[in-house]
């Protein structure tokens, strides 16, 4: 079955830990979700262009491939990193909440005003001064660009003859 095509297909995901158990205040716990992150982004299951990782939360920006649902792109990242908990850690801790929370990103406004919220999520939090400092998050780390249908329209007053 293929779902809507990509670009109308971003989406603004959080997810929390069980019982908002602080688990990536651990360095380890936290490197282990952000290549598990990666690794599936890598994989091409979806575009990752904004994430922040929280001591109890996270939050995405995220487009999932045109093969895969949404609830399957956070089940790779929800579902994999419990699994390498388990398996690497050999540790039986609940990590998740059932479910997430999900926004449909609707155009540029929307998707910058999210963005901000990502970046300044740590700030807001004070873990960090500036949103530059926080290791856990896409300010830290190259991620995918913007969709092309999400860049900004040039006003029509730009595209009058000079």
């Amino acid at each position: 079955m293929r779902l809507a095509p990509q670009e109308i297909r971003t989406f603004f995901v959080t997810a929390v830990t069980w019982q908002r158990r602080p688990i990536f205040h651990a360095e380890p716990i936290a490197q282990l979700f952000l290549d598990t992150l990666f690794r599936h982004r890598d994989q091409a299951k979806f575009l990752l262009h904004e994430f922040v990782l929280m001591p109890d939360h996270f939050h995405l920006l995220i487009t999932p491939a045109p093969e895969v649902s949404l609830e399957k792109a956070v089940q790779f990242i929800k579902g994999g990193f419990s699994f390498r908990v388990k398996r690497e850690m050999h540790s039986n801790l609940q990590v998740w909440q059932t479910g997430f929370t999900e926004h449909r990103v609707r155009d540029w406004s929307d998707f910058e005003l999210h963005r901000r919220y990502i970046r300044e999520n740590p700030v807001r939090a004070r873990l960090v001064d500036g949103a530059a400092e926080y290791l856990y998050s896409s300010a830290a780390f190259t991620v995918d660009p913007e969709p092309p249908w999400l860049k900004p329209h040039l006003e029509k007053a730009d595209l009058s003859p000079a």
